[in-house]
């Protein structure tokens, strides 16, 4: 299970912000959805934001983020990681997802937010020096992961409202 694949975007054409992790957990992989862990906060926290109640299938899920014009997607196509952590990811194993097809086949998306300092770093590093037009307002949220326990749900919340600005 080290040599990991992320999932294809859940977007549509009235996409306008686009939220990215760096690649999916063992949870995910093996539910095949993004955020499948139970304690990841990622789905409480767009059905709070959302104003949706809680969303209790995958398809409610993400049709949820596609009617508020949200994008989902990761920085890493694929990497080699042992384990769910982002800490032990292989820096020179990752391939990052083509982002200039994906912003020219979305155009109405000129917000980036990323799920955590990973996310964010790997894509200043790797994706936006590639970029053909970076316009892009880009913005690291708290994680949602269960790793990152150094902040309450209220407080996590509170932090993501800044997609809803």
């Amino acid at each position: 299970m080290a040599d990991i694949r992320s999932f294809p975007p859940i977007a549509n054409a009235a996409a306008r912000l686009l939220i990215l992790g760096s690649i999916p957990g063992k949870a995910s992989l093996e539910a095949h959805e993004y955020y499948a862990h139970p304690r990841n906060l990622f789905w409480r926290i767009m059905a709070d934001l959302l104003n949706c109640g809680p969303l209790q299938d995958y398809r409610s899920k993400t049709q949820a983020l596609l009617t508020a014009h949200i994008a989902l997607w990761d920085v890493m196509q694929s990497c080699y990681r042992p384990g769910s952590l982002d800490a032990a990811i292989d820096k020179n194993t990752i391939v990052v997802n083509d982002f200039n097809v994906f912003f020219a086949s979305h155009p109405k998306i000129d917000r980036v937010f990323f799920n955590g300092a990973t996310a964010e770093h790997a894509f200043r590093r790797l994706v936006l020096p590639q970029l053909v037009n970076p316009a892009l307002t880009l913005q690291r949220l708290p994680s949602t992961s269960p790793a990152h326990a150094a902040m309450s749900y209220s407080q996590k919340l509170a932090a993501w409202q800044a997609l809803m600005d």
